[in-house]
């Protein structure tokens, strides 16, 4: 099992840890509701150690990402970023990352628990090309999320989307990243090095932001219908089955899994999609399969008790006969059955 780099400071800071999918990190500072709140109307900072960087570096960095990954690379100066996916040569997702471009290398933000996939494959494509794959294990990467996210960092403010620069906090040099595991616009990851890491925690919480566990995140992700990779999408799913519009480019030339992804655009729909699912019942558990007709339609990915609805929601994969909001299916588990209704995203 797999600790974050502030795992023991947060833990000093009253963090309730939970292992999730082989990283423990903080469920909750003692209340998950309150926290939930902050997230939705405040600021609030995380533990973003379930993502790590991967520095590449090298004479073809550029060339050799713009063959890759989903999403056009090339037209990145430096201070700029975006959203990227790595998928196999089917269209089917191997990693979910966020790009930065910086002078002398580009950074591949990703989750932890697939940067072994992610390397894998890219080396599995260096050939002859001058380029150097590194994980960065030595900084720590800190979250912010809410609609006041600046105040609690206002080197925020004058960041565009995904750009990124350099700054200071608590006399400690860091990196900011105007970027969101949620998708939202205020969202920020501060790079720090491991042992600034703790103070600076510190100061953006005496700066206002409250400390959030992976409860209320987990449910916000739930409600805006953020796929988890791992989770709601993965080696078995086509990139176009998921929203992850804002990471594939409609205008760059081949990338790997480019071919599939033009032949379903142009086919005009895909036979399956992750769709949002209210529940009325007990809580299925994640692939718990969805029956309509006496037919398996689907199977759940995520469930959870929102902490903006006080009910059970989800998301899941579900044939297309079967999208159309209001539709009802059963997910059935054991010896319940519970209604899953189609419904569409924000579910809050």
């Amino acid at each position: 099992m797999e600790t974050t780099l502030l795992h023991g400071h947060l833990e000093r800071r009253g963090a309730v840890h939970r292992a999730e999918r082989g990283v423990v990190l903080p469920a909750s500072f003692g209340d998950p509701t309150a926290e939930y709140g902050a997230l939705r109307t405040e600021v609030v900072t995380f533990d973003l150690g379930f993502r790590e960087i991967l520095g590449v570096t090298g004479a073809d960095r550029v060339d050799f990402l713009q063959g890759m990954l989903s999403h056009d690379v090339a037209r990145l100066a430096p201070g700029a970023g975006c959203p990227a996916l790595m998928l196999t040569i089917q269209g089917r997702v191997t990693a979910d990352l966020r790009v930065a471009v910086t002078t002398d290398a580009i950074w591949v933000d990703v989750d932890r628990r697939a940067r072994l996939a992610l390397v894998e494959a890219l080396e599995a494509r260096l050939i002859a090309d001058e380029v150097e794959l590194t994980l960065d294990e030595r900084r720590a990467l800190i979250g912010l999320e809410g609609p006041h996210a600046a105040q609690a960092l206002p080197a925020l403010a004058s960041l565009p989307a995904f750009g990124h620069a350099p700054g200071e906090i608590a006399g400690c040099l860091v990196h900011v990243w105007r970027t969101s595991v949620l998708g939202e616009p205020a969202g920020a990851a501060v790079l720090a090095a491991a042992p600034d890491a703790p103070a600076v925690w510190d100061a953006l919480v005496a700066a206002g932001a409250r400390p959030c566990g992976q409860g209320a995140l987990e449910s916000r992700r739930v409600e805006l219908g953020i796929p988890h990779l791992g989770v709601d999408m993965g080696e078995t799913t086509l990139a176009l089955e998921v929203p992850v519009d804002a990471a594939i480019s409609d205008t760059k030339g081949c990338y790997l899994g480019q071919e599939v992804i033009a032949r379903a655009t142009a086919r005009g729909h895909v036979n399956r999609r992750l769709c949002a699912l209210e529940f009325d019942g007990p809580l299925p558990p994640p692939e718990t399969p969805l029956v309509r007709d006496g037919k398996e339609v689907g199977r759940v990915s995520s469930a959870l008790v929102s902490l903006g609805l006080g009910r059970p929601i989800g998301m899941g994969m579900v044939r297309r006969e079967c999208w159309e909001a209001g539709t009802e299916l059963a997910a059935r588990h054991g010896h319940a059955v519970t209604v899953a209704r189609v419904a569409r995203w924000p579910l809050a």
